[in-house]
């Protein structure tokens, strides 16, 4: 059992056992208290970085640590240390209890095992391959990358891999384990022709081993289509021409231009946001938000997807979580501190970046479901527009829901066909608007290729996006070209 591994690794070691965290729980646990817990961690983490053609980087270390928070009222406390022993948990105990002195001590229920999802194998990747064969994929994908073309001036690679115990043991009994593999592949290029410079980058993820970056892609592997991808994208913006401005109808691309319903939506319906009416969607549940072709999903139990978890860091299931249905809202997400200050239940999306830090509302795997229109379909119905593929970043603000992005790859709609790429474009616009503008959804749901993350509160975690093909009827576009 995973509970069984994990203890092996994280408690025995320092002569611990569940009966001294179920102590420990007892000494911080008291009738002011509404709830408290203890999440122990221990991450091996390897990576190496091949640039110009030369190993620059290779870096392994582990750590560890533990983090003990008690939660009264709306308020809440962390004590934390990078030493698991008997000694460092009861300092922490005593630190995190002292967010109220007053109340009655209070017994802790038994221990009850959470029984987590089985979405991806407890096998250590960084045991997979060997640190030879690691530096030599980076190499073969530096050289496969300047035979590709001859205007290819600069080419970068990373690989990196983690291995990650997890034990959240709470005041109200439960008991949960999680072992979490991840691995990541990005590379870069940089081309030049007649004197103009372009950049291009791909890559991709996984909770799984190294095995998967030399699986078939095509006719190639999956780390030489990242090579051939970065090229294709930076020979486009060598193509590329001024953006056009002012409102237009635009078509999202499946797969990772679902950034924008992460940014501009997801983020909105986290409960955390919406408990304080800091959200524009926060007085919205059970009401119309967008076109009713729109169904939007939160799913931490997509099979290797890096933003999936068997357990959240609160020792909950990760679930299915429908957000908007047919363009309702139907639900919040939540970590287990704002449920009860709402009066519900956590969804399973109770993240933190490490046992240093306090677990809020995260997103996992947020998408949009596919509808019935051939990607081929919506791209016709466009006269004049901007198909969407990628984007480079964005700024949102959740209270009104206003956004701007900046497309990193895109290109014309004339008379139904896609043509030339643009470059410097930007999307611009409110979340319920846009949303409402939608008029069409492709039958073609893609994620992207596992390198999402997302940041809040100065914390960062893993996350997955998607979407399917999408038209938004009007949506305002920046450009330089009036």
């Amino acid at each position: 059992m995973i509970l069984e591994k994990v203890a092996e690794k994280v408690l025995h070691p320092a002569e611990l056992e569940f009966d001294d965290l179920h102590k420990a729980l007892g000494n911080l646990n008291h009738s002011d208290l509404d709830f408290g817990d203890i999440y122990i961690q221990h991450t091996m983490h390897e990576s190496w970085m091949i640039d110009e053609s030369t190993v620059k980087n290779g870096n392994f270390h582990i750590s560890q640590g533990l983090g003990v928070r008690a939660v009264s009222g709306e308020k809440s406390s962390l004590a934390y240390s990078d030493e698991v022993s008997a000694n460092a948990i009861r300092q922490s105990v005593k630190s995190a209890r002292s967010i109220s002195r007053i109340g009655q001590d209070a017994a802790v229920p038994v221990f009850a095992g959470v029984d987590g999802n089985d979405l991806y194998k407890d096998v250590n990747p960084l045991e997979s391959l060997d640190r030879t064969l690691k530096i030599k994929l980076l190499q073969d994908m530096d050289k496969y990358a300047r035979d590709s073309s001859p205007l290819v001036r600069q080419f970068s690679a990373s690989i990196s891999g983690s291995f990650r115990y997890v034990l959240v043991a709470a005041t109200d009994g439960t008991l949960a384990a999680d072992i979490r593999p991840l691995i990541s592949l990005r590379c870069s290029v940089v081309v030049e022709k007649n004197g103009r410079r372009e950049s291009g980058g791909a890559g991709g993820g996984t909770r799984g081993s190294f095995d998967f970056f030399f699986e078939p892609v095509g006719n190639t592997t999956r780390a030489m289509f990242y090579v051939d991808d970065a090229i294709r994208q930076a020979l486009v913006k060598l193509e590329s021409v001024e953006a056009p401005a002012g409102p237009m109808t635009v078509v999202l691309a499946s797969g990772k231009s679902g950034v924008l319903i992460h940014e501009a939506v997801g983020h909105g319906l986290e409960g955390d946001s919406c408990r304080k009416n800091t959200s524009l969607f926060s007085k919205m549940m059970g009401q119309k938000v967008s076109s009713p072709f729109c169904t939007v999903v939160d799913d931490g139990t997509i099979p290797g997807s890096p933003g999936s978890l068997n357990i959240d860091d609160e020792g909950n299931r990760t679930r299915r979580n429908v957000l908007i249905e047919n363009g309702i809202v139907t639900s919040f997400m939540y970590d287990r501190h704002n449920a009860s200050l709402m009066g519900t239940t956590s969804t399973g999306n109770g993240r933190r970046m490490s046992y240093s830090c306090i677990p809020i509302t995260r997103m996992t795997n947020t998408y949009m479901m596919p509808g019935e229109s051939e990607p081929e379909e919506i791209i016709s119905s466009v006269k004049h527009g901007v198909y969407a593929v990628d984007f480079a970043g964005g700024q949102v603000d959740t209270t009104s829901g206003q956004f701007i992005f900046e497309t990193d790859e895109a290109y014309m709609i004339e008379n139904g066909k896609v043509t030339v790429p643009i470059k410097s474009a930007t999307l611009i616009g409110d979340a319920i608007k846009v949303m409402s503008n939608i008029s069409m959804v492709g039958n073609d749901l893609a994620f992207d290729p596992g390198l999402g993350a997302c940041g809040k509160k100065g914390q960062r975690v893993r996350v997955g996006i998607g979407i399917p093909t999408l038209k938004i009827d009007s949506i305002t576009v920046g450009g330089t070209k009036s």
